[in-house]
């Protein structure tokens, strides 16, 4: 079996957990979670340069942090399969007493989860102070974060994207999740933002722009590129361009299921579109 089609069971398995999750507590957010499957799968097993087992500093290693925290079943999902915790344990999704709550916390210690997540806008600011904590400690691996495009209506954002251009954070890789959609509606009819691309490119950050964002090789592709800007004096935006509910025909194109959990009919035909010949469901 080729890389791409071990990333490609590995990202239907994934899917296949976020559905589960979401249903099991008829609660959660399998839209976004869902739209960016491949994104975290190829930054999961193919890109970063990650220690075995997990370590807060995360220094000597390649360190993630999630912004927008609502998307935790697919984070959840991918750390489980990467080893950082028990698959089992999937299935304490949003349940009382769970180290996987709806939003990402860190007084469970969950090993993964360098930040609690759940109001929306700040991931960015920890990220580079992440960052500029690996550059004190003359730490050369990079810090990567992930990033809403309705999440940029959030003020936060925009001095935390003035400061990194400004102080020369360029060991950071910033990811906008570019599905148009929010939970109100799209984007544009919430607060259009115009040209995302200009304006990073106004404050003065590289622009990496991948316009298949549930196309495995063109995240390779684009992901290695922006890899190969780090180091070079300005932080680094990847534009991913994705479809929220991707990989089930009836939520996708739509804002309903930012927030909806399928009933068990739904389930199910959302789990025949997701099959794998050998089921390793949790």
């Amino acid at each position: 079996m080729s890389d791409i089609q071990q990333l490609t069971k590995f990202t239907t398995q994934v899917r296949r957990d976020i559905l589960r999750m979401v249903h099991a507590v008829n609660s959660g957010h399998p839209g976004g979670s869902l739209g960016c499957a491949e994104f975290f799968t190829v930054l999961y097993q193919h890109l970063m340069d990650r220690k075995p087992g997990f370590d807060m500093d995360g220094i000597g290693e390649d360190i993630f942090f999630l912004s927008n925290g609502h998307i935790s079943p697919v984070f959840y999902s991918v750390l489980a399969r990467s080893g950082y915790f028990p698959v089992k344990e999937l299935a304490t999704f949003r349940k009382l007493n769970s180290r996987l709550q709806g939003h990402p916390t860190t007084h469970e210690g969950l090993p993964g989860i360098r930040m609690a997540s759940g109001s929306l806008g700040q991931g960015l600011s920890v990220a580079i102070g992440a960052a500029q904590a690996k550059k004190l400690n003359k730490d050369n691996h990079l810090v990567y974060a992930l990033c809403g495009d309705g999440e940029l209506q959030e003020g936060q954002n925009w001095e935390a994207i003035m400061y990194a251009s400004a102080k020369g954070v360029d060991n950071l890789i910033a990811t906008i999740d570019l599905n148009g959609k929010q939970i109100d509606g799209t984007t544009d009819e919430v607060l259009n933002m115009g040209s995302v691309k200009a304006k990073f490119e106004a404050f003065d950050w590289d622009v990496v722009e991948i316009k298949e964002g549930n196309n495995i090789e063109a995240i390779i592709a684009g992901m290695t590129h922006a890899k190969s800007l780090a180091g070079k004096g300005k932080p680094v935006c990847v534009l991913l361009h994705t479809e929220m509910g991707h990989g089930v025909d009836f939520m996708m194109h739509t804002h309903a299921w930012h927030g909806k959990a399928p009933n068990d009919e739904q389930l199910e035909k959302a789990l025949v579109q997701n099959h794998l010949e050998d089921e390793i469901d949790y």
